[in-house]
């Protein structure tokens, strides 16, 4: 449980953040925004490059899919377009830029493992990771224009209109995000940055929603009234109640008791990983695989396979890098194959089919702030379905 710990901390901040910004008025507004200026038949492939460009900068596909990829999941239910198809281009974007950046953990990791340089793997990705986003980036646009949109420019206007009369919707918004980016891009560590984003919403919900933080803090009052609505936002996310069932949904939601559910199946699936792997088992498992090694495709596929499989069993991206990379060093070595052919075969068959997984802790968490079951992601993540297969 302990190699997960960081990523529950982060898990349940990201909670925090999402039940402030919706208190704060900072998602809406995001949603406001997008509902002008994002096309229904582009949205998509926008949506997908849009989440490649932030994560490229902040190297986290998890801090993406929790900020810009929430708001991208409200514009998509303004606009009546599928949400599942939706979240499979937020989750292809957000991985492309995570697998591309420097500051991405697993992107470090990987080549740590291997024994290769971090930049020189990343541009050994790229070989990959390109064409599988751009495959991507196509079908998306395709689907996009074929797709049939249900809402009509009179139903957008009128969920404009009611974000307008919930929140005081305005470009200072949109201020927080752009803090949370910065912190990030400079490669401030992901917790402390998160949670000091989780802060500074619950100051704007404090500055420019009195309204809402009255309504949330309906038994106190003054500056009491304020703490407890920050409080309740943190810990039970925000409460929207308008008279409409759809902005309601949409606008309810966060805190870390909303990713409880998240946290409890991240520790069960820790500890089946770890007696797995303690007890031998999971060894014996992999050790089998190298009886099919003949030649170095088959070695490159075996590993690929195997960061799958130990996707599948630990349910954990950094096992998967971890524990294959172990295995297969000495092989690789032996063959005089380039480090970097192992650092990308891990990160082709482990970190970006570790979303893929509904129990692994990657599609927990995308399931937790996305609202979209992997299995109904998955056959529209087209980044991730194409890149070990490329």
């Amino acid at each position: 449980i302990s190699v997960a710990l960081g990523a529950i901390l982060i898990i349940l901040t990201v909670g925090a953040l999402v039940g402030t910004w919706l208190l704060a008025g900072i998602v809406p507004t995001m949603i406001y925004f997008g509902l002008e200026l994002l096309s229904p038949s582009w949205f998509y492939a926008a949506s997908c490059l849009i989440c490649a460009i932030v994560a490229v900068s902040i190297g986290s596909s998890w801090t993406t899919a929790a900020t810009i990829g929430v708001a991208l999941m409200g514009i998509a239910s303004g606009l009546g377009l599928s949400l599942p198809i939706a979240a499979g281009a937020v989750v292809s974007g957000a991985y492309f830029g995570d697998k591309m950046s420097p500051l991405s953990d697993t992107t470090n990791l990987a080549p740590a493992v291997s024994g290769s340089e971090l930049f020189a793997h990343i541009r050994y990705m790229s070989w990959v990771s390109l064409p599988a986003l751009g495959i991507a980036l196509v079908a998306y646009a395709l689907m996009g224009l074929s797709s049939d949109v249900g809402a009509n420019p009179e139903s957008l206007v009128q969920m404009q209109q009611d974000l307008d009369a919930l929140f005081d919707i305005n470009i200072w918004m949109l201020l927080p995000l752009l803090f949370l980016l910065v912190l990030a891009a400079l490669g401030q560590p992901a917790l402390p940055s998160i949670f000091a984003g989780a802060l500074l919403g619950g100051v704007w919900a404090l500055m420019f929603q009195p309204e809402r933080v009255a309504l949330m803090a309906a038994e106190e009052a003054g500056v009491l009234a304020g703490i407890q609505a920050v409080w309740l936002a943190f810990s039970d996310g925000t409460v929207v109640e308008s008279g409409n069932a759809t902005l309601d949904e949409l606008l309810s939601g966060g805190g870390m008791s909303s990713m409880l559910n998240t946290v409890w199946l991240v520790v069960c699936a820790m500890t089946f990983g770890g007696v797995m792997e303690q007890t031998g088992l999971l060894r014996r498992v992999l050790q089998s695989l190298l009886r099919l090694i003949k030649t170095t495709a088959s070695l490159i596929t075996t590993t690929i396979l195997t960061a799958f499989a130990t996707n599948i069993l630990t349910a954990d991206q950094y096992i998967s890098l971890v524990l294959p990379g172990r295995m297969f060093k000495a092989e690789y070595a032996e063959r005089r194959l380039d480090p970097r052919v192992l650092s990308r075969s891990l990160e082709n068959g482990g970190t970006i089919t570790s979303v893929l997984i509904p129990w692994n802790t990657c599609a927990v968490f995308m399931f937790g702030v996305l609202g979209v079951s992997p299995l109904k992601y998955a056959p529209y993540a087209f980044f991730a379905l194409l890149v070990p297969i490329i």
